[in-house]
């Protein structure tokens, strides 16, 4: 079946929508595309849980995503296989008709198909489609928010490891012109002692050779 989505030709603006997938068949939507338009859609696959009597998503459910370029011989642009939820992206190299399908699948074992006996059947898969500019906008300002935040933080580390660097050297050279001090006093002090002990030494000698050239005289 052709689904068409001319709502979503508005621009620049998110839209979502939600719809019922049967069985492993994939749906497809048609939609005409500007050059250079980015396309970007969030998506949740959900099966009904008869336990909570509500729709969840589960670990066993994959989303195959597909996107062709109907003007180009069906040139495919996008092939992946997602979880439960999950977020695609693609921008229209050429103006022209892209075909958007999506390929159910399910590990849980029930019924995956609508009808009157079964109305719970399927795969709901909720879809959310930006078109247009504002969500990779929105998307930079939040990375460039992030990086300039990291930036911050990075050229604050680097400030205290300057600092801590400058601290470090000062301390260092306070330390080395401590030690250099005392050991220079230490070297004048036992200049001193051996000029002491020398002159004392040198007077011991004198005294002693002025005492042994006087007894040679008397005798």
């Amino acid at each position: 079946m052709r689904w068409l989505l001319p709502f979503l030709m508005l621009g620049s603006v998110a839209h979502a929508l939600y719809f019922f997938l049967d069985g492993t068949s994939a749906k497809c939507f048609f939609e005409e595309l500007p050059k250079d338009t980015l396309v970007v859609g969030h998506y949740t696959a959900e099966e009904w849980d008869d336990n909570t009597n509500a729709w969840a998503k589960h670990d066993g459910i994959s989303i195959y995503i597909s996107v062709d370029e109907m003007f180009d011989n069906e040139h495919r642009v996008v092939s992946q296989r997602g979880k439960s939820s999950g977020r695609f992206t693609f921008t229209a190299a050429d103006a022209g008709e892209h075909k958007i399908c999506f390929t159910p699948s399910s590990s849980s074992g029930r019924a995956n198909w609508l009808s009157v006996l079964q109305p719970n059947g399927g795969i709901k898969l909720t879809l959310d489609l930006a078109i247009g500019s504002s969500e990779i906008e929105s998307t930079d300002k939040t990375k460039l928010v992030d990086i300039a935040q990291r930036v911050r933080d990075l050229n604050a580390r680097l400030l205290d490891i300057r600092r801590e660097q400058i601290f470090q050297r000062q301390e260092r050279e306070a330390e080395f012109r401590d030690q250099s001090e005392s050991t220079n006093s230490r070297v004048v002090r036992w200049m001193f002692i051996q000029i002491v002990v020398l002159g004392i030494t040198c007077a011991w000698q004198l005294s002693h050779l002025r005492s042994f050239f006087i007894k040679q005289k008397l005798t």
